[in-house]
């Protein structure tokens, strides 16, 4: 195993964003493990046509340990997954950085300073997951205590948390999306509005009745619509309705649809990273991010 080879370990569009952020921040070519989920290869074809410094690029079901194994430093997209876990308290990588998972990001430096539970937010978790994550999490803490672990995150965690997780010894770097900026091709005319679709009801957090009216508010006088990588035909049947809205489908995170815009954007969403990432993607057109808000009905919030 190689003690400082890289290698990124992602199973997300945003977290493979994220390792060609690191491989350019840092001069170097990093191969890549990726889950196979929605939009992941689309995204490794993009980036790669941009110019990303991916070396080999293996896609995954499960954990890749003999990949793992061959590698001393890990880019690890989502520092709670129970598989992450798993293979780091078997193979004890040498170095770890962890990668933006969404809105996860504080929550993981939290979950590494022992503010809270090792356990992925509003998720009941049992089994082997919760059995390594002490294991897990010792691994990580002693390669802090070595100045081996830290964060690669385009998230504002705040002076407190980032002056507690130096006295831990994490090191934590900023990016603010400069490559994904700088190697985008001209975004497509997509007009003035656009409105980011959203996997809220999906995953029950929202009624889709509720959705389709936030649609039709944020939609008013016209806009593009910019479907999530999980919602269902169902969902998009119901935006469909909505006057005036035209669905314009990418196969790609909104960060790399959008970085190329030459004007200013109007783009409503519902609260999710992109209230992060897209200010910081768009930083100089002019754009303005509008957040919407999540209306929990009696049943949403039973749930």
């Amino acid at each position: 195993m190689g003690r400082e080879d890289a290698l990124a370990w992602v199973e997300s569009p945003l977290q493979l964003v994220g390792a060609a952020e690191w491989a350019a921040a840092h001069r170097t070519t990093v191969p890549v493990a990726g889950r196979l989920t929605p939009q992941i290869s689309a995204t490794a074809d993009e980036l790669l046509s941009r110019g990303a410094r991916f070396g080999e690029l293996e896609p995954y079901l499960g954990i890749p340990w003999s990949l793992l194994a061959r590698h001393g430093h890990w880019l690890v997209g989502d520092g709670f997954s129970g598989q992450f876990r798993l293979a780091a308290s078997v193979l004890r990588p040498h170095r770890i950085t962890f990668l933006d998972d969404g809105a996860h990001a504080i929550a993981y430096a939290d979950t590494l300073l022992g503010r809270r539970p090792y356990a992925r937010p509003t998720v009941d978790e049992r089994g082997l997951t919760v059995f390594v994550a002490p294991f897990a999490a010792e691994l990580v803490h002693r390669r802090a205590i070595g100045r081996r672990a830290g964060m690669f995150t385009a998230f504002d965690l705040g002076a407190d948390r980032l002056d507690a997780l130096a006295d831990h010894g994490f090191g934590i770097r900023r990016h603010d999306f400069s490559w994904t900026r700088q190697s985008a091709p001209a975004a497509p005319e997509l007009g003035r509005r656009v409105v980011l679709g959203s996997a809220l009801p999906v995953d029950g957090r929202m009624l889709l009745l509720d959705y389709v009216r936030w649609v039709r508010e944020a939609a008013a006088g016209g806009a593009v619509y910019l479907p999530h990588r999980r919602e269902t035909a169902e969902q998009l049947d119901a935006v469909a309705t909505v006057p005036e809205l035209r669905i314009h489908e990418t196969g790609l995170p909104v960060e790399l649809v959008l970085a190329g815009a030459r004007g200013p954007l109007d783009v409503h969403t519902l609260p999710s990273s992109t209230t992060t990432t897209l200010p910081l993607v768009l930083a100089g057109t002019g754009a303005t991010v509008h957040t919407g808000r999540v209306r929990r009905s009696a049943r949403t919030a039973a749930a």
